[in-house]
């Protein structure tokens, strides 16, 4: 008897994908000072490399709780304009509450799948940001042409992805101990996921595929820095809920004990009282 293999179902990704987010919505927020001091740095150097500046129109897509809609902002001033959309309504509302208690009038938020962004009806862009989104998108090509028709002629794209499994322990650690402790397989061919841009020649090619010119790509290190490995695994529990779908399949005591690994096995990043976890990311930019 033949067994039919298992596809990748987009549309079932994305609707997983969303009720993650709305899941760990008011965590991801609330985490947010450790979102600054994270991944600040490397948000900065994105928003250099598309020349968002005073007057600057601007579309963050993917933009979670706004964190980085809000570094966009302040570089445009009021006279530039800040659009960010994401697929969860949850978390695109502290996004906008964010915004408002930041007093930028000149940021808007928008329910928009990443994949969609030809229905966005407005001027052109100057520049179009990702951070961390990109990388979950089943159709990363629709949605990286989808940024370019948002762009004006000469505007530029931004986006920020993990690079590689092997320089990013403190996410890739827990994911393969859960992996092994409820049996997954790999992941299914077209799959998106943490680490599916994280070879800059693969993230290049993206880019070009889908008619971007003037590629930049920039490695990054982004230490993740807290106390303890036993409050790295409290954000990661808390705040990605792609590990908690994984571990759906296993007894309550089972998940117990899985956390309590990779509370040990984070270990290892700890040193003098202090936690640095492992990672590394990506910067782009390119222009349309």
């Amino acid at each position: 008897m033949n067994i039919k293999p298992k596809v990748f179902d987009p549309i079932a990704f994305k609707e997983t994908t969303r009720k993650q987010w709305d899941g760990a919505a008011e965590a991801w927020n609330r985490w947010a000072p450790l979102l600054t001091r994270w991944l600040g740095p490397a948000t900065e150097m994105m928003l250099d490399m598309t020349h968002v500046d005073r007057g600057s129109r601007v579309l963050d897509v993917a933009a979670g709780a706004g964190e980085q809609t809000l570094a966009a902002a302040r570089r445009t001033g009021a006279e530039g304009y800040v659009l960010a959309t994401d697929l969860s309504p949850a978390i695109l509302e502290h996004a906008a509450l964010n915004a408002k208690q930041a007093g930028f009038d000149h940021v808007d938020t928008l329910l928009k799948d990443g994949e969609a962004l030809f229905e966005i009806d407005t001027q052109p862009f100057d520049a179009v940001i990702s951070r961390v989104g990109l990388i979950y998108f089943p159709d990363q090509n629709k949605a990286l042409r989808g940024m370019r028709d948002c762009l004006r002629e000469g505007g530029r794209i931004g986006a920020i992805t993990y690079a590689g499994a092997d320089v990013n322990g403190f996410f890739s650690i827990p994911v393969s101990i859960i992996r092994r402790r409820a049996s997954l397989p790999p992941p299914l061919p077209g799959q998106p996921g943490p680490f599916s841009l994280g070879e800059p020649e693969v993230l290049a090619q993206r880019l070009a595929d889908a008619g971007f010119s003037d590629i930049q790509i920039e490695r990054v290190s982004a230490p993740v820095r807290l106390g303890s490995a036993l409050e790295c695994l409290q954000f990661e529990q808390e705040s990605f809920g792609a590990l908690h779908q994984m571990l759906g399949g296993l007894s309550e005591q089972e998940q117990d004990d899985a956390w309590a690994e990779i509370e040990e096995a984070l270990g290892v990043f700890e040193a003098d009282g202090r936690f640095e976890g492992q990672c590394e990311m990506l910067v782009a930019a390119a222009t349309k």
